[in-house]
């Protein structure tokens, strides 16, 4: 019988070493509204998560290391703005965990293609590298991606779990 109690000891705190390991995941559960869209004020470097017209969570983020006016090219450091979708996630990102903007655009495409450039592209909203990275920031500047959008690592568990794929996201000046 001790054999007995002693194996189901074992295995209770096999389980609950589990589960505490489980707790300390990146991937985080969301059972709240809906995220309708995502809205990036620039000008005010906030990140909101919209549920019709009410704002869920608000972030305070980073953006790309020439901040002002929409990107046009490839490496010129400018977040887009604009009407995009989230379109595409990746879970085993540089930067944490990262959710994928649908840029570029037809629109942005011709018109980098008409000044015989590249739009680039892979923009994202993330967490903070994995590694560190070379970095153009400077000590009064806290912009430094190459035109994505930063946020904490923490805070982008979060978003992560609560946007979907297919959300709409406009970015503003």
């Amino acid at each position: 019988m001790r054999l007995g109690k002693s194996a189901v000891t074992v295995a209770m705190l096999l389980v609950l070493s589990i589960a505490a390991s489980c707790s300390s995941s990146k991937f985080k559960r969301y059972n709240g509204p809906e995220v309708t869209r995502v809205i990036v004020d620039k000008g005010d470097r906030k990140l909101f998560l919209i549920h019709h017209n009410k704002v869920l969570k608000s972030y305070d983020m980073e953006l790309g290391f020439a901040p002002v006016g929409h990107k046009q090219f490839e490496g010129d450091g400018k977040t887009p703005e604009g009407e995009y979708v989230i379109d595409r996630r990746n879970p085993d990102s540089s930067f944490h965990l990262s959710l994928g903007i649908s840029y570029p655009n037809e629109a942005d495409i011709a018109y980098a293609e008409a000044e015989g450039k590249s739009p680039g592209g892979d923009i994202f909203i993330h967490g903070q590298p994995n590694k560190l990275v070379r970095s153009r920031k400077k000590a009064s500047d806290p912009d430094w991606t190459a035109g994505c959008i930063s946020v904490t690592n923490k805070e982008m568990e979060r978003i992560y779990a609560m946007i979907k794929d297919g959300t709409p996201i406009t970015l503003r000046p």
